[in-house]
């Protein structure tokens, strides 16, 4: 048998999403999580805004003349290398997109 195939016999264990982030980035409240969440959000904004503008057929391009903003300021949204205002994000979303953006809070689960 080879090392990759398992027995019948072996039990996989599985564990959460959770435990595997606080095993590498720490607890809540600690520097490295914190970066970790805020990393987290800032790809998952870039994600959204990227799916957004592609289903309304622009340009990155397009989109950065219709907000007063750079093509490559879009592109670093995009990809989640930049750590965006709230306020920048709106206008982005509102002018750039003419859709509207909701923001909730809500508790951890």
């Amino acid at each position: 048998m080879n090392t990759t195939t398992a027995k019948k016999s072996d039990k996989i264990e599985l564990i959460s999403l959770e435990t595997l982030i606080e095993e590498k980035y720490g607890k809540l409240g600690t520097a490295s999580r914190e970066k970790f969440e805020a990393d987290a959000l800032a790809f998952r904004l870039g994600v959204m805004l990227k799916q957004a503008r592609k289903d309304l057929g622009i340009t990155q391009e397009e989109l950065a003349n219709r907000t007063g903003t750079k093509k490559s300021y879009i592109s670093r949204i995009e990809r989640g290398l930049s750590d965006i205002q709230v306020s920048t994000y709106h206008k982005l979303i509102a002018i750039g997109l003419g859709k509207h953006l909701n923001i909730s809070i809500e508790p951890f689960k």
